[in-house]
Order: structure tokens, then C-alpha cells, then sequence
């Protein structure tokens, strides 16, 4: 069985910072698509919106009703996409600590690469 080194402490802490800027980048991506459709097919505001595209995000549901057709299916596909999109942020974000800790269980401590 072929053994791997346990990163070094500074570059785990780069490998968690990098996947937190990229769970970041997802949501913020993610939360500006919600943003412009709220604004745009369901004639809300940019406040409203936004309040919209973040509760829809974080599983808390929808706060405005939505009154045409095309806000209806717009919120429809971005509760779809929110779904995914933020389970897996979480699981982008707590991918280092998961990858480290199986490591910390197959590894002996003395192979730890500086």
C-alpha cells in the first residue's frame, strides 16, 4: 500500500484558504444569479432581491410571492440550483479538514512533509 505525507501545517492552511475563497466565489456567483433573476423576472427590488436570493440560498425558502409565469419558473430552477449549490459549498469548505483527518488515520506521524 502506498503511504502519502501529511502536508505541512502552512500548507494545509494554504489549502484551507484556497477552498474557502473558492466556496466563497461560489456563493457569491451563486447569490448574484439569484439577485438578477428576483430583479429581473420577479420585478423585486435590489434589497428585495437579494434578501430573496439569500433566504432562497441558505434553505430558508422564499419571502416574496412570485406573480408571473417566468418569476414562478425562474424561482423554481433557482431553489433547484441552491440546493446543490449549497451543499456543495459545505462540502468544498470541509474537504481539507476531511482530506487531513483520513490522512491523520492512515499515516504515521513521523511522515509529515515539511
Amino acid at each position: 500500500m502506498k503511504r502519502k505525507y501529511i502536508l505541512s501545517r502552512n500548507k494545509f492552511i494554504k489549502r484551507v484558504v484556497n477552498y474557502t475563497l473558492f466556496a466563497i466565489a461560489l456563493l457569491t456567483i451563486s447569490v448574484a444569479i439569484g439577485v438578477l433573476g428576483y430583479h429581473y423576472f420577479g420585478n423585486l427590488g435590489w434589497l428585495d432581491s437579494f434578501y430573496n436570493a439569500s433566504m432562497i440560498l441558505t434553505g430558508m425558502g422564499p419571502v416574496n410571492e412570485m406573480t408571473t409565469q417566468a418569476a414562478k419558473i425562474f424561482a423554481s430552477f433557482y431553489a433547484l440550483f441552491s440546493g446543490v449549490v449549497f451543499l456543495s459549498t459545505v462540502a468544498i469548505f470541509f474537504a481539507p479538514f476531511a482530506h487531513r483527518i483520513m490522512h491523520l488515520l492512515h499515516v504515521d506521524n513521523e511522515k509529515i512533509d515539511e
